[in-house]
């Protein structure tokens, strides 16, 4: 037997790389594949955002960092910074397998007021 025939195949003498990581994790949970997508595009983001470092040597600080980046200076709503929080709590907790304490000092965009549909066609039915 030669050398090159006792190599396991290049695809099986390497780690997984992280996001093929995150989609296999999101795969076999059964997420959808909107979902997939979704996370994906938030943890590149998240990985670009602090210079490609690897998210396992980033941890609660560097979550807060971003999170708060998003709510201050790209003035996303409420609901967007929370996709994007779920995005990294999955890739922590179910693919790097890091638990950390809950964030304290994340800056959070003010959700709007809720209007109940009462208030808001009361005049209308009272001109008629």
């Amino acid at each position: 037997m030669s050398r090159t025939e006792m190599l396991p195949p290049a695809s099986q003498s390497r780690k997984p790389k992280l996001l093929d990581s995150v989609r296999e994790t999101i795969r076999r949970k059964h997420f959808s594949l909107r979902t997939e997508s979704t996370y994906i595009d938030w943890i590149k983001r998240y990985i670009l955002f602090h210079r490609k470092r690897h998210p396992a040597e980033m941890g609660a600080a560097e979550m807060e960092q971003f999170l708060n980046h998003l709510a201050v200076q790209r003035k996303v709503a409420a609901s967007t910074q929370n996709q994007a929080l779920s995005a990294l709590v999955f890739l922590y907790r179910e693919v790097l397998r890091q638990d950390f304490e809950w964030m304290e000092n994340l800056e959070r965009e003010p959700v709007g007021e809720k209007i109940s549909l009462c208030k808001l066609y009361a005049p209308l039915v009272s001109r008629w």
